[in-house]
């Protein structure tokens, strides 16, 4: 369709063409949908990746981190394998269920022992609650050929075929993941400078630490619900925000947000037009700009230490 039949569609009086009519039907029912859900999970997937590199000091890390793309996908192919379910919006809620235990999981485990509370500890716990998780979906989904088809699909990562009754529920929590975001982001630049320095300053460093992971679990999870995996995201707007806005959270995970919101909708817009009358899915589209993106991180750092 173009820009001039969709705008007709939307406008014109619907007896005054079949044609118009059918254009207004798939733009309220498909086109607009997908374009509020690249918009919404762009924001938090920006948003969260930006407060996972804060939280864990690490730069090359994104909300996989804490192992939701993962718990997303074992619980898929779980109730697939155990229910027989085969409309996505019948397991969407069990894919969130399945990353916000994972993001608990995580955080319980870095939580505990010697190392508690250490950036290092939470990537480490991350990593294997990750790899475990990632082996335990393989096996099912091996064995279980509706479960494989499923994640097939699942994995690509997708904006298609989502309708308002799941994202405005998912809008939702993605909201509530913001206002915890925006809540902790002053904390987070203390932190920044050592736990010793943010204690000294005043600042619960556990209750941050807790409120931080927990805005990054809604946003990723609900995000990962409603798309699958994205990867590289989160990891590539918040390098860019990094560069636009310096190291000051305050500005810098807005910043990730808006950028991750405008990358995914054009790559779900680039992924529609490169191979038409098909389409590519956007979370592959993201992962082919993720690749060179990484490349470049790595020449960036050898340059400057040269």
């Amino acid at each position: 369709m173009s820009p001039g039949e969709v705008w007709h569609g939307l406008f014109a009086a619907p007896e005054s063409d079949q044609r118009l009519t059918e254009i207004r039907l798939i733009v309220e029912t498909v086109r607009v949908p997908r374009t509020v859900l690249a918009i919404v999970a762009g924001v938090a997937l920006g948003v969260g990746g930006a407060l996972i590199q804060g939280y864990t000091r690490n730069p090359i890390a994104d909300t996989g981190l804490l192992g939701v793309n993962s718990g997303a996908s074992f619980t898929v192919v779980t109730v697939i394998a155990v229910f027989g379910l085969s409309d996505p919006f019948q397991y969407i809620w069990f894919a969130f269920l399945g990353a916000a235990i994972a993001g608990v999981v995580v955080f319980g485990l870095a939580s505990i022992g010697r190392g508690a509370g250490n950036p290092l500890t939470l990537a480490l716990a991350g990593q294997g609650v990750t790899v475990f998780l990632a082996a335990m979906t393989t096996a099912i989904a091996l064995s279980d050929q509706k479960s494989l088809n499923a994640l097939r699909f699942w994995n690509a990562g997708s904006v298609a075929g989502v309708g308002f009754g799941v994202i405005w529920p998912v809008t939702a929590f993605i909201a509530a993941g913001l206002v915890l975001a925006l809540i902790t982001l002053p904390a987070l630049n203390l932190l920044n400078l050592g736990d010793d320095v943010a204690r000294g300053l005043g600042v619960n460093i556990a209750l941050s630490r807790t409120i931080g992971i927990t805005a990054i679990t809604l946003l990723a999870g609900a995000a990962t619900a409603a798309c699958g995996p994205i990867a590289f995201l989160g990891l590539m707007v918040a390098h860019v925000a990094r560069y636009l806005t310096g190291p000051d959270y305050r500005w810098l995970v807005p910043y990730a947000g808006l950028l991750g919101a405008i990358v995914l909708l054009v790559c779900d817009i680039v992924g529609r037009l490169v191979v038409r009358p098909s389409e590519l899915d956007a979370g592959v589209v993201v992962a082919l700009l993720g690749a060179p993106f990484f490349a470049a991180l790595v020449w960036r750092g050898k340059f400057k230490n040269a």
